[in-house]
């Protein structure tokens, strides 16, 4: 089994749907700026995971055809809102096995305005399961959209365990925005103050509109390497030391627990997986990407990750420590909820994040040591993927 790395990274500014370019184009300028990054051309790729949620079937190939012709596999990937660390798990997988040397893991999505809903009505919808457990929850409104009932629930359920205040919630979504104040890619950009965000249209719970990440347009792509290519090729690697994919455990459908369902258990299981194979800690990490689709999913993923202890969530986000000066820079990016979120393309601007972190490119953005760094990404119905960075 090779050592596996990441050779070069790119990203496209995510917009607002219909304000980009088509999900071909950005998909090419994603793939174009990766081989760049890492000093490549497309005849060195070997095989391409494509990773997307919304678009024909093979439309990693209308993508990647505009880069090059090399009769290459190219494999699509839709694995819900993890499907680009999906495209990037396969992608490591086939370098680690020593199937190939060179690929490439590609995501983007095209989206349109407004709140995820489901694309087919003649058939079960993959939430059935969870959302009936929201209907079973306390203040559970049928009308809202599903994951804002999800998320929302779960983040009201956290609230009647620890006494969490709703304010905290505001600011993770606070913190969110002064990260992308200096992230040119970012999509909302402008600081917003904590009764700002909690004077926004109520969602559901404790969430309000400003606690939500946006539906958005982007693409970004990721080249991974062996270690035999490395020798052979001078650049500037950063490591992929673990990586952890999981899915639904038994609890997520009969405990009855909306934290349960909304991924609680995955990310701590992939986190565990990761940590036991790095062996680094989630104490010892100065910089974390994690899937802020709500700001309750972050709260609750502090825990899941280990970043802060259970039932301290709250203090970590009141004495700072998910931001800079603190223990644990958490999405430096603006994440989903300042970034945003194209579903395909989330997991890879990740990884892109990370590596400019780990690489010391990440401006002022950059945190302080960033020697190793963490990932989570999730998606319901369900997926999750953790991988860990480390510089060379």
């Amino acid at each position: 089994m090779s050592k596996v790395y990441v050779a070069g990274v790119a990203m496209v500014p995510f917009t607002k749907p219909g304000r980009g370019a088509m999900y071909d184009a950005m998909g090419a300028e994603a793939v174009r700026g990766a081989l760049a990054d890492a000093d490549l051309g497309y005849a060195d790729v070997q095989q391409a995971y494509v990773g997307f949620c919304y678009g024909d079937s093979t439309s990693g190939q209308k993508a990647i055809y505009q880069v090059g012709l090399t009769g290459i596999p190219i494999i699509n990937v839709n694995n819900a809102c993890a499907t680009g660390s999906t495209a990037l798990f396969l992608a490591r997988q086939a370098v680690e096995s020593g199937m190939v040397d060179v690929a490439l893991a590609l995501g983007f999505e095209q989206m349109t305005p407004g709140a995820l809903d489901v694309m087919y009505t003649d058939r079960p919808s993959i939430l059935d399961s969870y959302v009936q457990i929201a209907a079973n929850s306390p203040g559970d409104e049928p009308d809202k959209p599903a994951a804002a009932r999800l998320f929302g629930g779960a983040g009201a359920e956290y609230q009647r365990r620890t006494g969490f205040e709703t304010k905290s919630f505001a600011m993770v979504a606070e913190k969110a925005r002064r990260h992308a104040a200096n992230n040119p890619m970012a999509i909302f950009r402008d600081p917003l103050s904590v009764d700002e965000i909690m004077a926004s249209p109520q969602i559901f719970g404790p969430l309000t509109r400003l606690q939500c990440c946006p539906p958005t347009c982007g693409a970004a792509a990721a080249i991974i390497v062996s270690e035999k290519f490395k020798r052979a090729n001078p650049g500037r690697y950063v490591e992929i030391a673990a990586q952890a994919m999981t899915t639904d455990p038994e609890p997520s459908f009969n405990s009855g627990s909306l934290i349960d369902a909304v991924g609680f258990n995955m990310a701590r299981a992939a986190a565990q997986q990761v940590y036991e194979k790095a062996g680094i800690g989630p104490k010892d990490i100065p910089v974390v990407e994690l899937h802020d689709c709500f700001t309750t999913n972050e709260v609750l993923t502090y825990e899941a990750l280990g970043i802060a202890d259970s039932g301290e969530a709250e203090k970590f986000i009141r004495d700072g420590d998910n931001s800079y000066g603190g223990r644990t820079v958490t999405n430096p990016s603006g994440g989903l909820l300042s970034k945003g979120h194209p579903l395909g393309a989330t997991g890879l601007a990740q990884c892109s994040e990370l590596v400019w972190q780990i690489r010391g490119d990440a401006g002022a953005r950059q945190v302080d040591g960033a020697r190793v760094a963490l990932q989570h990404n999730l998606g319901l119905g369900g997926a999750c993927v953790v991988t860990m960075y480390k510089a060379v």
